[in-house]
């Protein structure tokens, strides 16, 4: 038997001030749009911004649905309007925020595992890192180098051919 340790290292800023004003501007995108989210049950609105490759912004925004399962996060929405607006185009960076009436915005939240393993298939198939920041209205910052640091042991396309 062997004992064997996963770990990653992620960057911690302890606010948007420390930030480069890019990362700043796309976190502040993500905030604002957030306010537009779709989510009248659990008043948890989350906004996601992305930086592609070439130049474009996107944003997605949570949206809920009176029969929960089908609902989207924010995350997997701006992977959709990113695919459909701006075919096979890498994706740089990804800044996840959230505003609530009822919690403070004051601390990082990470994205559900779903979101995870699809973030992870997007950075797979194109074969590029996708760089998250993860910030509430105020408080830290978190910077992962990659999506597919949040999905150790990830399932992925490889799994599904033949040996």
């Amino acid at each position: 038997m062997q004992v064997q340790t996963h770990q990653f290292t992620y960057t911690v800023y302890p606010s948007t001030l420390q930030l480069q004003a890019t990362d700043a501007a796309l976190l502040q995108q993500a905030l604002a749009i957030s306010k537009t989210a779709y989510a009248p049950y659990s008043k948890f609105y989350v906004g996601a911004a992305a930086l592609l490759s070439n130049g474009a912004i996107v944003t997605g925004t949570n949206q809920e649905n009176a029969s929960f399962p089908a609902g989207l996060c924010a995350e997997r929405v701006l992977l959709s309007a990113v695919t459909s607006l701006h075919p096979n185009t890498a994706i740089n960076t990804i800044a996840i925020s959230y505003s609530s009436n009822l919690l403070q915005s004051n601390h990082p939240l990470s994205p559900c595992g779903v979101c995870r393993q699809s973030l992870a298939e997007y950075e797979e198939r194109l074969q590029q890192p996708i760089r998250i920041l993860l910030a509430g209205a105020s408080g830290e910052v978190w910077q992962i180098a990659a999506a597919t640091l949040l999905l150790p042991f990830a399932f992925n396309g490889g799994f599904l051919k033949k040996q």
